[in-house]
Protein backbone atom coordinates (compact mmCIF):
# COMPACT_ATOMS: atom_id res chain seq x y z
CA UNK A 1 0.00 0.00 0.00
CA UNK A 2 2.95 2.19 0.82
CA UNK A 3 4.17 2.05 -2.76
CA UNK A 4 0.73 3.07 -4.46
CA UNK A 5 0.36 6.60 -1.48
CA UNK A 6 4.10 7.42 -2.54
CA UNK A 7 3.58 7.21 -6.27
CA UNK A 8 0.28 9.00 -5.79
CA UNK A 9 1.35 12.01 -3.71
CA UNK A 10 4.48 12.23 -6.63
CA UNK A 11 2.02 12.27 -9.44
CA UNK A 12 -0.19 14.65 -7.81
CA UNK A 13 2.79 17.34 -7.06
CA UNK A 14 4.33 16.85 -10.66
CA UNK A 15 0.84 17.83 -11.77
CA UNK A 16 0.46 20.95 -9.95
CA UNK A 17 3.80 21.86 -10.65
CA UNK A 18 3.48 21.43 -13.75
CA UNK A 19 -0.09 23.60 -14.19
CA UNK A 20 1.44 26.19 -12.25
CA UNK A 21 4.58 26.93 -14.77
CA UNK A 22 1.89 26.39 -17.73
CA UNK A 23 -0.75 28.58 -16.44
CA UNK A 24 1.97 31.37 -15.90
CA UNK A 25 3.65 30.69 -19.20
CA UNK A 26 -0.09 30.56 -20.98
CA UNK A 27 -1.32 33.48 -19.81
CA UNK A 28 2.08 35.67 -19.50
CA UNK A 29 1.00 37.88 -22.78
CA UNK A 30 -2.70 38.07 -21.89
CA UNK A 31 -3.85 41.69 -21.72
CA UNK A 32 -6.93 43.40 -20.52
CA UNK A 33 -7.29 47.02 -19.98
CA UNK A 34 -5.49 48.63 -17.39
CA UNK A 35 -3.48 45.34 -16.07
CA UNK A 36 -1.67 44.98 -19.16
CA UNK A 37 1.30 42.29 -18.27
CA UNK A 38 -0.07 41.20 -14.84
CA UNK A 39 -2.65 38.74 -16.44
CA UNK A 40 -0.44 36.12 -15.59
CA UNK A 41 0.62 37.05 -12.55
CA UNK A 42 -2.45 37.49 -10.88
CA UNK A 43 -3.94 34.13 -12.53
CA UNK A 44 -0.79 32.55 -10.95
CA UNK A 45 -1.75 34.01 -7.12
CA UNK A 46 -4.95 33.11 -7.37
CA UNK A 47 -4.22 29.84 -8.44
CA UNK A 48 -1.51 29.62 -5.42
CA UNK A 49 -4.20 30.82 -2.94
CA UNK A 50 -6.97 27.84 -4.27
CA UNK A 51 -4.15 25.52 -3.99
CA UNK A 52 -3.25 26.31 -0.57
CA UNK A 53 -6.84 26.00 0.07
CA UNK A 54 -6.57 22.62 -1.60
CA UNK A 55 -3.55 21.90 0.04
CA UNK A 56 -5.02 22.26 3.25
CA UNK A 57 -8.16 20.39 2.63
CA UNK A 58 -5.96 17.33 0.92
CA UNK A 59 -4.17 17.15 4.72
CA UNK A 60 -7.02 17.46 6.54
CA UNK A 61 -9.25 14.77 4.62
CA UNK A 62 -6.34 12.52 4.91
CA UNK A 63 -5.55 12.72 8.70
CA UNK A 64 -9.24 11.54 9.19
CA UNK A 65 -10.70 8.53 8.79
CA UNK A 66 -12.87 8.32 5.71
CA UNK A 67 -15.49 6.14 7.96
CA UNK A 68 -16.35 9.08 9.99
CA UNK A 69 -17.55 11.12 6.83
CA UNK A 70 -20.42 8.56 6.40
CA UNK A 71 -23.04 9.73 8.91
CA UNK A 72 -22.54 13.41 6.97
CA UNK A 73 -22.94 12.66 3.63
CA UNK A 74 -26.83 13.03 3.35
CA UNK A 75 -26.39 16.46 4.82
CA UNK A 76 -23.36 17.08 3.03
CA UNK A 77 -25.49 16.49 -0.62
CA UNK A 78 -28.40 18.36 0.44
CA UNK A 79 -26.40 21.39 0.88
CA UNK A 80 -24.50 20.80 -2.02
CA UNK A 81 -28.02 20.42 -3.86
CA UNK A 82 -29.09 23.87 -2.42
CA UNK A 83 -25.77 25.64 -3.48
CA UNK A 84 -26.45 24.03 -7.34
CA UNK A 85 -30.09 25.43 -7.11
CA UNK A 86 -28.47 29.09 -6.07
CA UNK A 87 -26.78 29.52 -9.13
CA UNK A 88 -30.32 30.69 -10.67
CA UNK A 89 -30.87 33.25 -7.58
CA UNK A 90 -30.44 36.81 -8.30
CA UNK A 91 -27.53 38.54 -6.77
CA UNK A 92 -25.78 34.78 -5.72
CA UNK A 93 -25.81 33.43 -9.16
CA UNK A 94 -23.22 34.18 -11.67
CA UNK A 95 -23.91 33.95 -15.57
CA UNK A 96 -20.89 33.37 -17.83
CA UNK A 97 -21.29 33.18 -22.01
CA UNK A 98 -24.93 31.93 -21.58
CA UNK A 99 -24.35 28.85 -18.44
CA UNK A 100 -24.96 29.36 -14.75
CA UNK A 101 -22.53 27.67 -13.34
CA UNK A 102 -21.51 29.98 -10.38
CA UNK A 103 -22.14 31.36 -7.11
CA UNK A 104 -20.64 34.54 -5.08
CA UNK A 105 -21.05 37.48 -3.05
CA UNK A 106 -19.07 40.87 -3.15
CA UNK A 107 -15.83 40.49 -1.88
CA UNK A 108 -15.73 36.74 -2.13
CA UNK A 109 -14.32 34.44 -4.91
CA UNK A 110 -16.40 33.16 -7.44
CA UNK A 111 -16.96 29.22 -6.85
CA UNK A 112 -18.51 26.25 -8.99
CA UNK A 113 -21.12 24.39 -6.57
CA UNK A 114 -21.06 21.47 -9.20
CA UNK A 115 -17.58 20.91 -8.03
CA UNK A 116 -18.75 19.84 -4.37
CA UNK A 117 -22.13 18.06 -5.92
CA UNK A 118 -19.96 15.56 -7.70
CA UNK A 119 -17.59 14.56 -4.43
CA UNK A 120 -21.08 14.60 -2.41
CA UNK A 121 -22.70 12.53 -4.47
CA UNK A 122 -19.83 10.06 -4.36
CA UNK A 123 -19.45 10.00 -0.81
CA UNK A 124 -23.65 8.94 -0.66
CA UNK A 125 -23.22 6.56 -3.16
CA UNK A 126 -20.55 4.73 -1.12
CA UNK A 127 -22.03 4.82 1.74
CA UNK A 128 -25.63 3.66 0.57
CA UNK A 129 -23.88 0.99 -1.30
CA UNK A 130 -22.40 -0.09 2.28
CA UNK A 131 -25.43 0.07 4.16
CA UNK A 132 -27.60 -1.93 1.83
CA UNK A 133 -25.12 -4.37 0.37
CA UNK A 134 -27.18 -7.40 0.25
CA UNK A 135 -29.85 -6.09 -1.47
CA UNK A 136 -28.01 -3.86 -4.00
CA UNK A 137 -29.00 -6.89 -6.54
CA UNK A 138 -32.74 -5.64 -6.21
CA UNK A 139 -35.15 -3.06 -8.46
CA UNK A 140 -35.55 -1.00 -5.37
CA UNK A 141 -32.15 -0.11 -3.47
CA UNK A 142 -30.06 -1.63 -6.46
CA UNK A 143 -31.49 0.99 -9.10
CA UNK A 144 -34.70 3.07 -8.32
CA UNK A 145 -33.82 4.67 -5.15
CA UNK A 146 -30.08 5.69 -5.95
CA UNK A 147 -31.26 6.33 -10.06
CA UNK A 148 -33.61 9.05 -8.26
CA UNK A 149 -31.23 10.75 -6.12
CA UNK A 150 -28.51 10.77 -8.96
CA UNK A 151 -30.94 11.93 -11.49
CA UNK A 152 -31.70 14.62 -9.34
CA UNK A 153 -28.23 15.94 -8.72
CA UNK A 154 -27.15 15.35 -12.78
CA UNK A 155 -30.56 17.75 -13.71
CA UNK A 156 -29.55 20.04 -12.07
CA UNK A 157 -25.98 20.20 -13.25
CA UNK A 158 -27.17 19.43 -16.40
CA UNK A 159 -29.70 22.54 -17.11
CA UNK A 160 -26.49 24.64 -15.55
CA UNK A 161 -25.44 24.14 -19.54
CA UNK A 162 -22.53 22.06 -17.82
CA UNK A 163 -23.35 18.95 -20.22
CA UNK A 164 -19.70 17.49 -19.80
CA UNK A 165 -19.80 17.42 -15.90
CA UNK A 166 -23.27 16.07 -16.13
CA UNK A 167 -22.42 13.14 -18.28
CA UNK A 168 -18.99 12.61 -16.30
CA UNK A 169 -21.01 12.09 -13.19
CA UNK A 170 -23.54 9.91 -14.51
CA UNK A 171 -20.86 7.61 -15.86
CA UNK A 172 -19.29 7.38 -12.55
CA UNK A 173 -22.44 6.66 -10.66
CA UNK A 174 -23.30 4.01 -12.95
CA UNK A 175 -19.77 2.58 -12.79
CA UNK A 176 -20.16 2.92 -8.73
CA UNK A 177 -23.22 0.96 -8.85
CA UNK A 178 -22.49 -1.40 -10.73
CA UNK A 179 -19.30 -2.14 -8.64
CA UNK A 180 -21.77 -2.25 -5.58
CA UNK A 181 -23.17 -5.04 -6.67
CA UNK A 182 -26.33 -3.79 -8.57
CA UNK A 183 -28.01 -5.66 -11.72
CA UNK A 184 -26.51 -4.75 -15.44
CA UNK A 185 -29.73 -5.58 -16.77
CA UNK A 186 -31.66 -2.84 -14.38
CA UNK A 187 -28.90 -0.31 -15.13
CA UNK A 188 -28.75 -0.59 -19.09
CA UNK A 189 -32.83 0.71 -19.27
CA UNK A 190 -31.89 4.32 -17.72
CA UNK A 191 -28.73 4.43 -19.36
CA UNK A 192 -30.58 3.89 -22.59
CA UNK A 193 -33.16 6.30 -21.55
CA UNK A 194 -30.41 9.12 -20.27
CA UNK A 195 -28.96 8.74 -24.03
CA UNK A 196 -32.36 9.58 -25.05
CA UNK A 197 -32.72 12.39 -23.69
CA UNK A 198 -29.50 13.61 -24.49
CA UNK A 199 -29.94 12.92 -28.04
CA UNK A 200 -33.46 15.16 -27.61
CA UNK A 201 -32.07 17.81 -26.18
CA UNK A 202 -28.84 17.78 -28.39
CA UNK A 203 -30.84 18.14 -31.66
CA UNK A 204 -32.38 20.81 -30.03
CA UNK A 205 -29.24 22.88 -29.43
CA UNK A 206 -27.87 24.40 -32.48
CA UNK A 207 -24.62 25.45 -30.68
CA UNK A 208 -23.56 22.02 -29.54
CA UNK A 209 -25.23 20.72 -32.50
CA UNK A 210 -22.89 22.55 -34.40
CA UNK A 211 -19.53 21.37 -32.38
CA UNK A 212 -20.38 17.60 -33.38
CA UNK A 213 -20.74 18.80 -36.87
CA UNK A 214 -17.38 20.56 -36.29
CA UNK A 215 -15.93 17.27 -35.03
CA UNK A 216 -16.74 15.57 -37.46
CA UNK A 217 -15.94 17.53 -40.47
CA UNK A 218 -13.07 19.70 -38.68
CA UNK A 219 -11.60 20.95 -42.35
CA UNK A 220 -15.11 22.47 -43.48
CA UNK A 221 -15.54 24.04 -39.86
CA UNK A 222 -12.08 25.43 -38.78
CA UNK A 223 -12.93 28.61 -39.46
CA UNK A 224 -16.30 28.44 -37.42
CA UNK A 225 -17.66 25.77 -34.67
CA UNK A 226 -14.46 24.41 -35.41
CA UNK A 227 -11.58 26.64 -34.86
CA UNK A 228 -11.03 25.83 -31.39
CA UNK A 229 -10.39 22.20 -31.99
CA UNK A 230 -8.29 23.13 -35.29
CA UNK A 231 -6.28 25.69 -33.19
CA UNK A 232 -5.81 23.04 -30.51
CA UNK A 233 -4.34 20.62 -33.38
CA UNK A 234 -1.95 23.09 -34.53
CA UNK A 235 -0.25 23.92 -31.10
CA UNK A 236 0.27 20.20 -30.75
CA UNK A 237 1.34 19.35 -33.65
CA UNK A 238 4.21 22.46 -33.93
CA UNK A 239 5.71 21.64 -30.75
CA UNK A 240 7.27 18.79 -32.15
CA UNK A 241 9.00 16.04 -30.19
CA UNK A 242 10.39 18.62 -27.54
CA UNK A 243 8.79 21.73 -28.29
CA UNK A 244 9.41 25.26 -28.67
CA UNK A 245 10.83 26.18 -25.48
CA UNK A 246 9.08 27.21 -22.39
CA UNK A 247 7.27 30.83 -22.93
CA UNK A 248 7.80 30.74 -26.79
CA UNK A 249 4.45 29.18 -27.85
CA UNK A 250 2.63 30.94 -30.55
CA UNK A 251 -0.79 29.66 -30.37
CA UNK A 252 -1.65 30.90 -27.06
CA UNK A 253 -1.34 34.67 -28.58
CA UNK A 254 -4.88 34.56 -29.56
CA UNK A 255 -5.53 31.88 -31.71
CA UNK A 256 -6.85 29.01 -29.18
CA UNK A 257 -9.47 30.31 -26.97
CA UNK A 258 -9.69 29.20 -23.17
CA UNK A 259 -5.48 28.28 -23.57
CA UNK A 260 -5.31 28.50 -19.70
CA UNK A 261 -7.85 26.44 -18.56
CA UNK A 262 -9.70 23.95 -21.22
CA UNK A 263 -7.01 23.74 -23.32
CA UNK A 264 -4.05 24.24 -21.72
CA UNK A 265 -2.82 20.59 -22.70
CA UNK A 266 -2.38 22.13 -26.30
CA UNK A 267 0.35 24.71 -25.21
CA UNK A 268 1.79 22.07 -23.11
CA UNK A 269 2.14 19.78 -26.38
CA UNK A 270 3.28 23.26 -28.26
CA UNK A 271 5.99 24.28 -25.69
CA UNK A 272 7.48 20.88 -24.02
CA UNK A 273 6.43 18.79 -27.00
CA UNK A 274 5.51 15.23 -27.04
CA UNK A 275 7.21 13.75 -24.68
CA UNK A 276 5.89 16.23 -21.99
CA UNK A 277 2.22 15.54 -23.21
CA UNK A 278 2.75 11.69 -23.35
CA UNK A 279 4.64 12.16 -19.47
CA UNK A 280 0.83 13.68 -18.58
CA UNK A 281 -1.14 10.67 -20.01
CA UNK A 282 1.34 8.70 -18.10
CA UNK A 283 1.27 10.24 -14.94
CA UNK A 284 -2.70 10.55 -14.86
CA UNK A 285 -2.36 6.27 -15.82
CA UNK A 286 0.03 5.70 -12.82
CA UNK A 287 -2.62 8.37 -10.72
CA UNK A 288 -5.45 6.28 -11.86
CA UNK A 289 -3.57 2.44 -11.27
CA UNK A 290 -2.69 3.54 -8.04
CA UNK A 291 -5.88 5.08 -6.61
CA UNK A 292 -7.80 1.38 -7.88
CA UNK A 293 -5.40 -0.35 -6.17
CA UNK A 294 -5.46 1.15 -2.76
CA UNK A 295 -9.44 1.34 -3.40
CA UNK A 296 -9.01 -2.91 -3.77
CA UNK A 297 -7.39 -2.92 -0.82
CA UNK A 298 -9.97 -1.73 1.35
CA UNK A 299 -11.03 -3.39 4.38
CA UNK A 300 -15.31 -2.44 3.84
CA UNK A 301 -17.41 -1.39 0.95
CA UNK A 302 -17.33 2.32 1.82
CA UNK A 303 -13.67 2.53 1.31
CA UNK A 304 -13.83 0.19 -1.71
CA UNK A 305 -16.64 2.27 -3.46
CA UNK A 306 -15.35 5.89 -2.65
CA UNK A 307 -11.60 4.86 -3.79
CA UNK A 308 -13.42 4.02 -7.05
CA UNK A 309 -15.60 6.51 -7.42
CA UNK A 310 -12.81 9.28 -7.18
CA UNK A 311 -10.63 7.61 -8.92
CA UNK A 312 -12.68 6.93 -11.74
CA UNK A 313 -13.93 10.70 -11.95
CA UNK A 314 -10.43 12.05 -12.19
CA UNK A 315 -9.53 9.66 -14.24
CA UNK A 316 -12.33 10.45 -16.56
CA UNK A 317 -11.96 13.82 -16.54
CA UNK A 318 -8.40 13.76 -17.54
CA UNK A 319 -9.38 11.46 -20.67
CA UNK A 320 -12.20 13.87 -22.03
CA UNK A 321 -10.10 16.82 -21.52
CA UNK A 322 -7.18 15.48 -23.33
CA UNK A 323 -9.70 13.64 -26.15
CA UNK A 324 -11.30 16.99 -26.75
CA UNK A 325 -7.56 19.08 -27.09
CA UNK A 326 -6.63 15.99 -29.51
CA UNK A 327 -9.91 16.28 -31.34
CA UNK A 328 -10.43 12.24 -30.44
CA UNK A 329 -13.67 13.57 -28.62
CA UNK A 330 -16.25 16.72 -29.55
CA UNK A 331 -15.75 19.67 -28.25
CA UNK A 332 -16.54 20.47 -24.44
CA UNK A 333 -15.23 22.79 -21.78
CA UNK A 334 -13.95 20.54 -18.86
CA UNK A 335 -10.48 21.45 -17.12
CA UNK A 336 -7.20 19.45 -16.94
CA UNK A 337 -7.17 18.07 -13.19
CA UNK A 338 -4.33 19.83 -11.25
CA UNK A 339 -3.12 21.67 -14.10
CA UNK A 340 -6.11 23.64 -15.42
CA UNK A 341 -6.55 27.19 -14.41
CA UNK A 342 -9.87 26.82 -12.01
CA UNK A 343 -9.79 27.42 -8.04
CA UNK A 344 -12.85 25.05 -7.49
CA UNK A 345 -11.58 22.07 -9.48
CA UNK A 346 -8.31 22.59 -7.78
CA UNK A 347 -9.68 22.26 -4.97
CA UNK A 348 -12.25 19.45 -5.39
CA UNK A 349 -9.66 17.48 -6.86
CA UNK A 350 -6.80 17.72 -3.42
CA UNK A 351 -9.58 16.90 -1.34
CA UNK A 352 -10.64 14.12 -3.35
CA UNK A 353 -7.29 12.86 -2.81
CA UNK A 354 -6.87 13.38 0.38
CA UNK A 355 -9.78 11.29 1.17
CA UNK A 356 -8.05 8.24 -1.10
CA UNK A 357 -5.40 9.01 1.21
CA UNK A 358 -7.52 8.24 4.21
CA UNK A 359 -8.53 5.11 2.84
CA UNK A 360 -5.17 3.70 2.51
CA UNK A 361 -4.20 4.82 5.49
CA UNK A 362 -6.90 3.23 7.28
CA UNK A 363 -7.49 0.76 4.71
CA UNK A 364 -5.76 -1.80 7.21
CA UNK A 365 -8.01 -0.88 9.96
CA UNK A 366 -11.67 -2.46 10.14
CA UNK A 367 -14.31 -1.34 11.97
CA UNK A 368 -15.38 -3.47 14.11
CA UNK A 369 -13.60 -7.12 14.24
CA UNK A 370 -16.50 -9.91 12.23
CA UNK A 371 -16.75 -12.85 14.43
CA UNK A 372 -16.14 -15.89 13.15
CA UNK A 373 -18.56 -18.68 14.87
CA UNK A 374 -16.20 -21.66 13.38
CA UNK A 375 -13.09 -19.99 15.78
CA UNK A 376 -15.01 -20.83 19.05
CA UNK A 377 -15.78 -24.64 17.53
CA UNK A 378 -13.13 -26.99 19.94
CA UNK A 379 -10.75 -28.90 17.60
CA UNK A 380 -11.96 -32.41 17.10
CA UNK A 381 -9.49 -34.91 18.74
CA UNK A 382 -8.64 -37.73 16.72
CA UNK A 383 -7.38 -39.88 19.55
Amino acid sequence: MKWATTILICCVAVLIGLGLVMLYSSSMNMETGANQGSVGAHLLLSQLCWCLFGLIGCVAAASTDYRKFKSATPWLLGFSVLLLSLVWAPKIGIMRNGAHRWIGLPGLPHFQPSELARLALILFLGSYAERFQRQMAGVKRGILIPASIIAVVVALIFFEQDWGCAILLAAVCGAMLILAGARLRFIVPPALLLAGGLTYFLLHNPVRLRRILAWLHPELSKDGAGYQAYQAMIALGSGGWTGLGLGNGRQKLGFVPEHHTDFIFSIIGEELGLVATLAVVVLFIALVVCGLYIARRSSDTFGLILGAGITSMIGLQAFINIGVVTSVLPNKGMPLPFISYGGSNLLLMLVSVGLLLSVSRFAAEPVKQRNNPFEAMPELSHA
